[in-house]
């Protein structure tokens, strides 16, 4: 939808010009160390490298292997947690 593109095109560019889309980020990657996520995600790297090994694995194969499993288990109170922080920053600007 045209409007969804614009209004997201809108959000993305308010929280890049104010500095806040870099803490957001700052803030994503503190807590999925926290909570472990990251540490499981590298350890289901290591058994994908290690049950698809071949010498030209690449970089992009591993990445389409791990993604989908990296969206997936991102925890629900982190989701949570970032959408507040940006529904809080659109309130306040």
């Amino acid at each position: 939808n045209v409007l969804d593109a614009q209004v997201r095109a809108s959000v993305n560019q308010k929280l890049e010009d104010s500095g806040e889309k870099e803490r957001l980020k700052e803030f994503l990657r503190q807590r999925l160390v926290e909570s472990g996520w990251r540490d499981d995600l590298k350890e289901y790297c290591k058994e994908v490298i290690k049950d698809k090994y071949r010498e030209d694995l690449s970089v992009d194969e591993l990445v389409s292997e791990i993604t989908p499993r990296g969206y997936a288990t991102i925890p629900d109170e982190v989701k949570a947690e970032l959408l507040e922080r940006i529904r809080k920053f659109l309130a306040s600007n």
